[in-house]
């Protein structure tokens, strides 16, 4: 039996995924020229179709290998994965590399550099994860992996956002709220109608109603359209330009984690595919998805590439094959041919941030109900590390508003805000959540050599400055790299390593199932 490649349910799945995609790319198109410092210009014709060759290699690819499943099983309700722009790890690298390192250095270029870097390092990763990662993804505990994710998912995705759209009530409330109620109740609509898509078009109605009788403020940003062929283009000179830097190896604490959560996530969206009724290749799923944000890196776009999850819920609604590469295929011809800005003339950026909200709020809810209900604590201490991220970013980007230093400020607190502490925390705090929440699992489970392992591991870390190394300066924070670099945090690991391989030997109570 030859399959069909497109039915009528997958124009209701490609209305999700490509609307799921295009918020993804309206947030690079709007935060990257004023976070990071970026010209509007680069984002449209460079970033932005080199984003979207990426979107379109992994869409053609998990298409085609849905066909190839429904072919050798002869069935024809096979669906394809979703996938597209990773959201987590587009905001970790805008918000924890790019951004700071335009706040310190204003050199849009290096930025750019850098988020390039960080976009190859994180798919090579990935890449070698498809071959490595599974051992450790069934070591570590859940609430270790799922507690960072809801860290970064509740304060650098759902905060921000949340204050944009209560600035903007009248416009950008009721899609948020929408949003929530709709997916939270899970409300079936009329016609299976996307409740994102129904959200946007419902915001973008109420701003041109509201703005006509002055109740909501009129639109101040113009985002430029740039209409025309914009073919993607190397951009490998500034990775190897980048790599010769001092201080490179900072960036892995950021890197790092979001690679190993990005390979589990998708491992994990594998399974869900499974428990569907469709069981995919695992290395090769998780190989072209590293390849994917590989092709992203050499055309110059900073944001990987990933599997999303939903595959049960398009399958739901009826898509089968046709819908991911459709959905590919519209991101890159509006990418290529310039017009995603003018999507931003028609559709107000703040009523499309409802949907990032409810992810956030989503994942942060996850890291609680799919965790043992008895690593809820480990859960819990995890989300601090990633507060104290966010607090840090918050508190240096006041002071450099301010032309604050944050070295004068951190003398001048008089004990009501720790600064010292605070950017300790706060560098490295996604390993830092790992760490804390796998050990505190592992201690409620009475798996003390594995606790002591990952404190060893935390000594490490810290020693070679990917977590806790930082000073505080009249220019702002700065990571410390090298040999060396944080030794009070590495004793106090290795003491904490000592102290459970002790608690290994002592009789111990039996850990409640």
């Amino acid at each position: 039996m030859q399959p069909r490649w497109f039915v009528r349910g997958d124009l209701d799945g490609w209305a999700g995924l490509f609307i799921d995609n295009l918020i993804q790319l309206l947030l690079i198109l709007s935060l990257v020229p004023p976070v990071c410092g970026i010209p509007i210009e680069i984002v449209l014709t460079r970033i932005l179709p080199a984003a979207a060759l990426s979107i379109l290699a992994g869409n053609l690819f998990y298409s085609w290998q849905a066909c190839r499943l429904a072919q050798r099983t002869g069935r024809n309700d096979v669906t394809a994965l979703p996938f597209g722009i990773n959201t987590l790890s587009l905001v970790a690298y805008l918000f924890l590399i790019m951004a700071p390192l335009w706040q310190k250095t204003h050199d849009a270029d290096l930025v750019w550099a850098a988020g390039i870097f960080a976009c190859w390092a994180g798919g090579f990763l990935e890449l070698l994860g498809a071959f490595v990662t599974d051992p450790l993804r069934r070591w570590l505990p859940r609430a270790a992996l799922l507690s960072p994710l809801a860290g970064i998912a509740l304060t650098f995705i759902s905060m921000p956002f949340v204050f944009k759209i209560y600035a903007q009530p009248a416009i950008a409330l009721l899609p948020m709220l929408l949003v929530i109620f709709v997916y939270s109740g899970k409300i079936r609509l009329p016609g299976h109608l996307p409740s994102g898509l129904l959200a946007i078009l419902l915001g973008t109605l109420l701003a041109f109603v509201f703005r006509k009788l002055g109740l909501a403020s009129q639109a101040t940003e113009t985002i430029p359209v740039s209409f025309g062929l914009h073919l993607p283009l190397p951009a490998f000179d500034k990775l190897i330009s980048f790599l010769h830097r001092e201080g490179v190896a900072s960036f892995f604490s950021v890197i790092f984690p979001m690679a190993l959560f990005n390979v589990i996530g998708s491992l994990q969206n594998l399974e869900s595919a499974e428990a569907a009724g469709d069981r995919y290749s695992t290395r090769s799923s998780l190989s072209v998805n590293g390849l994917s944000t590989l092709v992203a890196a050499f055309f110059g776009s900073p944001f990987p590439t990933t599997i999303y999850i939903g595959h049960p819920g398009w399958k739901g609604m009826g898509a089968r094959i046709g819908y991911s590469a459709l959905n590919g295929i519209v991101i890159t011809l509006l990418c290529f041919l310039g017009l995603t800005g003018a999507v931003l003339h028609i559709v107000p950026m703040e009523v499309t941030l409802g949907v990032l909200v409810w992810v956030g709020i989503v994942i942060t809810a996850q890291a609680f109900s799919d965790s043992p209900t008895k690593h809820s604590i480990a859960v819990a201490i995890g989300l601090i590390p990633c507060l104290a991220g966010w607090a840090a970013l918050l508190v240096e980007t006041i002071a450099r508003s301010a032309n604050a230093s944050l070295e004068t400020l951190a003398t001048q607190s008089n004990g009501d805000l720790v600064l010292g502490g605070l950017f300790s925390l706060g560098q490295g705090f996604l390993l830092t959540s790992i760490l804390i929440s796998a050990m505190t699992a592992f201690v409620i489970d009475r798996r003390f050599i594995s606790a002591s392992l990952l404190a060893l591991a935390g000594s490490f870390f810290s020693i070679f400055g990917l977590i806790h190394a930082v000073t505080l300066t009249a220019h702002g924070s700065q990571p410390i790299t090298g040999w060396w670099s944080s030794p009070s945090f590495a004793a106090a690991y290795l003491a904490t390593a000592v102290v459970l391989l002790a608690l290994h030997f002592l009789p111990q109570n039996p850990s409640s199932s």
